[in-house]
This record gives C-alpha cells, sequence and structure tokens, in this order.
C-alpha cells in the first residue's frame, strides 16, 4: 500500500507516452480470444472460479465436524495446503484479500479449521497466528458470525451472540424488523439461524478440538463484546436496550408460538431451497438450511437434507495439490460478460461463441417464479435472470441489463443474424421486469425495490453493516445503459430520465462514482460513464469532465490502474493499488465511452494491458477487485482478467480503426 500511495506522488514525473501499435493489439485480442474461446464449454456457456477468503473453506471443514462428518477423501489436506499458503508472512493471521491486513474472524476460524484437521499448534505457522490473535484481544473481537459458530461448538456462551428469536416469523410487515426489509442474502442466512439459535444446538466435534488458547480471558467470563464499527445514536443503544431484554427473556418464550414461528422458517426455506443450486444459491445459508433440519431430526438421508448436502460440495474447486471452497457460482455473470468481450473482439469463431452463450443464458430467464422482490412489487410480472445457475426466488438486475445489452447486441450486429435465435421476447419481458423494480428515488439495486431501512444496519446482528439492498449507481448505471441501448431517451421514459438524475446526483466530489459491487471507485465509475453516455449526456458536461479528470489523475505510472479494498472504509474514499488488468480494462472502457480514446492516458492503459498479457494470451491477477460486502467480504473473480482486458483491447482497436470515439452499446 505505501508503495502504491508514493506511486501517486511520481505520478506528475510520468514516463513519456509510447505509441500503441494496432498490430500488436490486433495480436493481444486475436490470442486472448482464442484462448478464452478454448475455456467455454461445449453447451456453450462459461464459469471461472469465485475465490472469496479463508472464511469459507474454514467454515466447510468446521461444518463437517459439526455433524460428525468428514469431507471426502483428501479433501481435508488439500483445503490445508490452501490455508497455509493463504497465510499472510507479515501479520501472522489472515487477511480478507491478497496482501490485505489482518482479519481477526478469518484468522481464528482458519486456525479452528487447521487445529481440526490436525496442524500442531505449536507449528511455527500456529504459532504465529495465534501469537496474532491474542495481541489484538483475542477470539472474543471476532465478529458476530464466527461468534455463532464458536458457540455451536460450545466455545463461548449463546449470551456472547445478539438474540435472533425465531418468533420475528411472526412479526407484521407494518413493524420496524421485517424478513421483507432487509435483504435477500440477509433473509436466506436467517431464517434458517433463527431455528439454529432457537435450538442451541451443540458440535458433534468428534475429534474433541476446542481453541481456548485463542482467549485472552476465559470466554465464559466475557461479557463484553466488540460493537458495531456502524455504531449511530440512536439505533445503536436502543438495539443494545433491546437485545439485552431478549437475553434475558428468550427462553420463557411462550413454546406454542415459537413452534409455529419454527414451523413457518421451516417452510420458508423449504420453499426456496433451490434443489442441488442451494438455498439463495449462497454458501452460509445452504450451510444454516442443512444444520435447520438435522437440528429438527431430519435424518441425514431425508431428501431435503440430501439435497442441500449437494448444493454446498458443488461448491468446492479442488486442484491437484489444494482446494478451497466458493462462495457462490457465477455461471450466467461470467457467460454475459463473456459474451460481450467476444462481440467485440469480432470475428467468426469469437461471435459463434458469443451466440452459444446468449443461447446457453436464453432458457434460463426466470418467467414463472415471483420471487421474494415481488413483496414490494406484486404487480410486476417476472423476468430477470440470477447469478448462479438457479435461484428463482432471487434474480438480480445486474445480471439481467447485462444479458439483455448482449442479445440486443448480437441481433444488431452484422453476421449474428441468420439462424440466431429471436431474442426480442426475452429482451421485452426482462425490460418489463427491470422497469418494474424501480426504487422510488430512481436508483435500482441489485435483487429489491427499496430495500433501504438504513436504521436496521444498527442492529446488533448486523455488526458487518451489510443487511440492505439499497440502490446503487453501478447497478443503476447499468439499467440506465439497458435501457438507452433498447432506444429509450429521457424524453421518451421517464424510468431512464429519473435514473440518469440519480446517477448524477450521486457523483462524489472528486469526480468519481462508488462501486457497490465492484472495486471500487474505478468499477463504479466505468459503469456510470457507460452509462451516461448510452443516455446521450453530453461528454462535454461537468460531470463527465471531471471523471474523465479524475481517472486521468489516478493513473499508476506503470500505465495501469488499481484500487485498494481500503477504499471501503466507513467514510469511503479511493485509495491508490498496484495496477491490475480488471482494473485497468474498466478504466479504459470508461475513457473511452466518452470520447477519450485519443488521450495519452489511454495509450498508456492498452500499452499496459499488452506487456502484462501472458503467453497463453491472458493476464494474471492474485488481488481482489470485487466487493461482496465492503469491508467485511470481497471476491475474486478468476474470469475478470480474462474477459475485461481483452475487451477493452478490442474496443481500442474497433475506435482506432473504425476513426471513430462514439462508443454505440451501453457497455
Amino acid at each position: 500500500m505505501r508503495e502504491a500511495a508514493a506511486s501517486k506522488v511520481e505520478a506528475l514525473q510520468r514516463p513519456k507516452t509510447r505509441d500503441v501499435s494496432l498490430d500488436d493489439v490486433e495480436r493481444g485480442v486475436q490470442s486472448a480470444t482464442r484462448a478464452l474461446t478454448d475455456m467455454t464449454q461445449a453447451d456453450g456457456h462459461i464459469c471461472f472460479e469465485l475465490e472469496a477468503d479463508a472464511t469459507i473453506p474454514s467454515e466447510y471443514i468446521l461444518f463437517h465436524h459439526f455433524r460428525g462428518t468428514e469431507p471426502r477423501a483428501g479433501l481435508e489436506a488439500k483445503i490445508g495446503n490452501y490455508l497455509r499458503r493463504t497465510q499472510s508472512k507479515a501479520h501472522g493471521g489472515w487477511a480478507l484479500v491478497h496482501d490485505g491486513p489482518f482479519d481477526m474472524s478469518a484468522s481464528v476460524k482458519a486456525y479452528f479449521a487447521l487445529k481440526m484437521i490436525g496442524d500442531d499448534i505449536e507449528a511455527p505457522h500456529m504459532r504465529a497466528v495465534r501469537k496474532a490473535i491474542l495481541q489484538r484481544g483475542g477470539a472474543a473481537n471476532a465478529n458476530v458470525f464466527t461468534r455463532i459458530l464458536l458457540a455451536l461448538y460450545g466455545e463461548v456462551p449463546w449470551t456472547a451472540v445478539p438474540v435472533m428469536p425465531v418468533e420475528v416469523m411472526h412479526l407484521p410487515k407494518w413493524f420496524p424488523f421485517h424478513l421483507d426489509k432487509v435483504s435477500y442474502w440477509a433473509r436466506c442466512t436467517m431464517v434458517p439461524l433463527f431455528v439454529i439459535q432457537a435450538k442451541k444446538p451443540r458440535a458433534k466435534n468428534p475429534r474433541g478440538v476446542g481453541v481456548a488458547e485463542l482467549f485472552v480471558t476465559p470466554p465464559e467470563s466475557v461479557r463484553t463484546w466488540p460493537g458495531s464499527p456502524h455504531a449511530t445514536w440512536p439505533w445503536t443503544p436502543i438495539f443494545g436496550a433491546i437485545d439485552r431484554v431478549l437475553q434475558k427473556t428468550q427462553d420463557h418464550f411462550p413454546k406454542v408460538p415459537r413452534q409455529r414461528a419454527i414451523d413457518k422458517a421451516v417452510a420458508w426455506v423449504s420453499e426456496r431451497l433451490n434443489g442441488e443450486d442451494g438455498l439463495g444459491a449462497i454458501f452460509p445459508s445452504m450451510v444454516n438450511s442443512v444444520l435447520m433440519y438435522e437440528v429438527l431430526g431430519y435424518p441425514p438421508d431425508h431428501p431435503q437434507v440430501k439435497i442441500a448436502l449437494e448444493a454446498i460440495e458443488k461448491l468446492v474447486a479442488e486442484k491437484d495439490d489444494e482446494a478451497y471452497v466458493q462462495p457462490c457460482l457465477s455461471p450466467v455473470w461470467d457467460t454475459a460478460l463473456t459474451s460481450h468481450a467476444m462481440l467485440e473482439a469480432g470475428g467468426d469463431r469469437a461471435e459463434a461463441n458469443a451466440r452459444a452463450g446468449l443461447d446457453w443464458l436464453k432458457p434460463l430467464q426466470i418467467l414463472d417464479i415471483k420471487g421474494d422482490w415481488a413483496e414490494t412489487k406484486p404487480n410486476v410480472r417476472p423476468g430477470g435472470w440470477a447469478f448462479q445457475y438457479a435461484n428463482p426466488h432471487y434474480p438480480d438486475l445486474d445480471d439481467t441489463a447485462v444479458v439483455v445489452m448482449a442479445m440486443d447486441r448480437a441481433q444488431r450486429q452484422h453476421g449474428l443474424v441468420s439462424g440466431m435465435p429471436d431474442y426480442s421476447a426475452s429482451i421485452a419481458r426482462a425490460r418489463e421486469w427491470v422497469e418494474g423494480l424501480q426504487s422510488a428515488d430512481g436508483g435500482w439495486a441489485a435483487f429489491d425495490a427499496d430495500n433501504n431501512h438504513h436504521y436496521l444496519n444498527h442492529i446488533p446482528f448486523s455488526d458487518h453493516g451489510a443487511l440492505l439492498d439499497p440502490p446503487t449507481a453501478d447497478v443503476t448505471a447499468r439499467v440506465v445503459s439497458m435501457l438507452s441501448q433498447l432506444g429509450e431517451t429521457r424524453e421518451t421514459s421517464r424510468a431512464l430520465d429519473r435514473g440518469v438524475t440519480y446517477l448524477l446526483n450521486d457523483q462524489e466530489k472528486d469526480g468519481s462514482w462508488y462501486g457497490r459491487w465492484g472495486m471500487n471507485f474505478i468499477y463504479g465509475t466505468w459503469s456510470v460513464l457507460c452509462a451516461l453516455n448510452a443516455a446521450g449526456v453530453d461528454p462535454q458536461s461537468p460531470e463527465i469532465r471531471k471523471a474523465v479528470a479524475w481517472l486521468i489523475r489516478i493513473q499508476n505510472p506503470d500505465g495501469g490502474w488499481g484500487e485498494d479494498a481500503s477504499s471501503y472504509k466507513l467514510n469511503p474514499e479511493f485509495e491508490p493499488g498496484y495496477s491490475t488488468a480488471s482494473q485497468t480494462a474498466w478504466a479504459l472502457l470508461a475513457l473511452m465511452a466518452v470520447g477519450e480514446v485519443d488521450d495519452p492516458a489511454v495509450a498508456r492503459g492498452v500499452n499496459y494491458l499488452l506487456r502484462t498479457q501472458g503467453q497463453d494470451g491472458l493476464w494474471s491477477e492474485e488481488r481482489y477487485t470485487a466487493t461482496g460486502f465492503p469491508r467485511v467480504f470481497y471476491l475474486r473473480y478468476h474470469g475478470y482478467p480474462k474477459f475485461f482486458p481483452l475487451w477493452a483491447m478490442a474496443r481500442f482497436r474497433n475506435l482506432k480503426k473504425g476513426n471513430s470515439r462514439q462508443v454505440q452499446f451501453g457497455m
């Protein structure tokens, strides 16, 4: 980080810009296209690995030992190899991102998992992490989810965990807390957890492993646990007082209403179990669903338990020597974005690849199930795509807009009309759904409309501050891009006009936009500049000029762009980072979207991509450039350094060869 920050000081003395050889760009495009095409599966789709931090593979190990089972042969050893490799040599623990700072919760879980696997606690790597944990106050300073896991293993008392009574299933919609008022990922995680907390099961833990040595004071005597960094008057003391009351009264709640609440929770989970793709198609809720069924006495061979277990095992990414567990799978996102890159690259093989991907996507559109989003928008017909192979209750607007733009471009682009399916009906239905989920402030969120009850981020359970799904600039930008590409204008579409207004009002003082789902201001600014261009906003407008100046100002001396995860602090602000291929591609696409293809910064960026392209035609990128939940959970999309740089280089070539400065599409 210090080196990256220092590079900003040197930025005024950039090396002389070297001209870009279009022949070199063409060779780079062709090489990347071949490599990416070769990675596509036979049915046309592509799904890259999606990596988080040490937390999920550690939880996978502990999940098995909670149940008294073991992962399949050899898998524990491979996960152990992964955990040891990703341990930081700088601070001894585990970080949330590559080369990031120590994280207490990730480190506690990884230590626990390695001890469970059989690592000697006096081995150098175990001593190093234990020292790091104890120096920072011990495991008592872990977050809520880690405390829940420790309580399940009997390592801390349940009083260490905020009370989440299952009786909330009975609450009416007008009540300050209701499931409809929190995000989809929170619902899917919390509902089975309500049952688990009501029953307070104890891990089978056949190896009898504990981690009492990670506590500075005996855990049973710890009464004060860290509060949320999002603490705000008056909500935090109000919710804290409520929790203290619940701690004293929860064991005395009437049995009949409690059982009815448990039955409601089970019915809610079972309706959304989602087959072998799992509850919510995300790891935490899948695990909780299995534990919920088992604590209620469902046998291991019960169909719902078996299918939920199969969903978890599909997330394992196993190599020859190591393995980890993915938080979810990303086939729709990867296939749609790869299709965009291929359409930009052009040529028979690339365009056929794009067509095959879109053909695979077409039947995955969700047309018959009204998901949780319909609780706030009951009169809107379904029509979106989910992020994963299947997740019909939770389609998302970001994926849907990206799929629609790729389908629309494919239908209009020369060479893809003959013999290809007609996507018009799919596009129209998706557009109807997306427009219907616009929030009251004019923006769009990822999964719901008007999911912005911000006071709920102060309940004790929400120490991560990520309980909600409010509108964001990046998702709103994607929808604005989609509507504009489909021919709407601010004069013909009130939804589009409100969306553009939302974006213009959401610009940061320095000219950037915050990126909720990608890291961070570079991602947000790329998304918005593409949208404003598609919507016909004058590229000479003050907002766009300010954003362009910001992007050029933050370019690294090596010609690339990079941003550190620390930009997601409580008061977000851009933090420079080492250049990455994906973030460089976003910056280039942003600048080219608003007519800056001839700016020397673009030449420097393209040269950076050419210089760092591997012999296999792709780019290597260990750093995390995407976001699950700011400050607590980040993502490394293994596909990002493959399709985004190709897309940027192909667009540069197309604009230069076509002697054009105008990007015709929404992305």
